[in-house]
């Protein structure tokens, strides 16, 4: 760390045992969009602890042609440049389509650690991507303290609920895929444009995964009122968590605030993955109030599996949407030979929100179109 980059190192003895230094810094990543961070920040560079979600800043070693930018917490993308130095967090990820890697045993200053995504989460990885390359390699600096202790996601989370609020009616569409890539966030976005079109309130959530907010300004984009995700309940994945149950009805219970008329969630990664999706489904209460399951699948080989998983537990799809439904052939075969509705979120968005709507009970609603702006006499 270079003293140019020190602003003030006179500040009072911290509980950590340690004088916090002033730091100023070049990225404030997306993860830790909620803690309301500055480029100027007090930080420690000794005593530092590995822990998920604790708030690090780090030196780039370099630069990236492929996956080489950060999304900052205003959702803008921006290189990341060799020498810059970027708050983010500690945290895992599981990728199947991107990169594998955990939250350090121990950590210390000058260490070298990896950019694990976009979003700034930050780690060890221990399997990297042919397509991507080896991750961006940081150093760590230090560790960002406020009031004496180190800064933790948890410090800017939304209040964790056990259970969905008593009463709560609103109808859940949950969305899950058979991995990464199935077209999930597509199908979300496109139904919060299409059933708020139609004159529904609409609230949307991610429920697993790792950090980032691009989806959910997606989802904003397309005309959810209120969006929510696991970062908002103090996490910077949910990679190798024992439940998503308690996190799922935090954010159910946190979409349901200014009642909607329906709540939207995304199940990001797969069902067979690294981000316990399927325990979504295995709390009783959560299945309860969904109303609606669609499951995306990029061929039939992975409608066929994630039908068959279902049925085992004696649950349901309603929907297969995803890249097995591209064309006749998927479509045939799902609807024929797994007996499941196949409509594709791409290229029949308004097939899919009718038939939402009917499953939903808004039969008034089915065949409704925008019909774009009124003109004038």
């Amino acid at each position: 760390m270079t003293q140019a980059l020190l602003i003030d190192n006179e500040v009072r003895q911290t509980s950590l045992g340690v004088l916090p230094m002033e730091i100023r810094v070049h990225k404030i990543a997306s993860v830790v969009h909620r803690l309301n961070l500055h480029k100027e920040e007090r930080v420690i560079t000794e005593n530092l602890e590995s822990r998920a979600g604790n708030v690090v800043i780090v030196r780039a070693l370099g630069e990236k042609a492929t996956y080489g930018e950060l999304e900052l917490e205003e959702g803008r993308m921006a290189k990341i440049f060799e020498g810059d130095i970027i708050i983010g967090a500690l945290g895992a990820r599981n990728a199947l389509k991107g990169y594998v890697g955990g939250v350090p045993a121990s950590i210390k200053s000058g260490d070298t650690l990896n950019m694990l995504n976009l979003g700034g989460v930050i780690g060890l990885c221990t399997s990297a991507n042919k397509d991507l390359g080896p991750p961006l390699k940081v150093e760590v600096v230090g560790m960002v303290v406020r009031k004496g202790r180190i800064l933790n996601l948890t410090d800017a989370s939304i209040a964790d609920h056990d259970r969905i609020e008593p009463g709560m009616d609103i109808p859940i569409v949950a969305v899950s895929g058979t991995c990464m890539s199935a077209g999930k966030t597509k199908a979300v976005a496109e139904l919060c444009q299409l059933l708020s079109q139609r004159g529904l309130r609409v609230n949307a959530g991610k429920l697993s995964g790792v950090a980032a907010r691009r989806d959910l300004f997606s989802f904003e984009d397309h005309g959810a009122r209120k969006t929510l995700s696991f970062v908002d309940t103090g996490l910077a994945s949910t990679a190798d968590l024992e439940s998503i149950a308690t996190v799922s009805k935090t954010i159910i219970n946190g979409l349901a605030e200014d009642k909607p008329d329906v709540i939207i969630l995304e199940l990001g990664d797969g069902i067979i993955g690294g981000y316990s999706v399927m325990t979504y489904f295995d709390d009783a209460d959560l299945y309860e109030h969904t109303r609606v399951h669609i499951c995306c699948a990029n061929d039939p080989v992975g409608a066929f599996g994630a039908k068959r998983i279902f049925d085992d537990r004696g649950q349901r799809i309603d929907i297969i949407c995803g890249p097995t439904t591209d064309n006749e052939v998927g479509r045939h075969y799902v609807s024929k030979m797994l007996g499941v509705k196949a409509i594709n979120a791409r290229t029949d968005p308004e097939e899919l929100a009718d038939e939402v709507c009917r499953l939903l009970g808004f039969k008034d609603l089915v065949g409704l179109r925008d019909e774009g702006p009124l003109e004038s006499a």
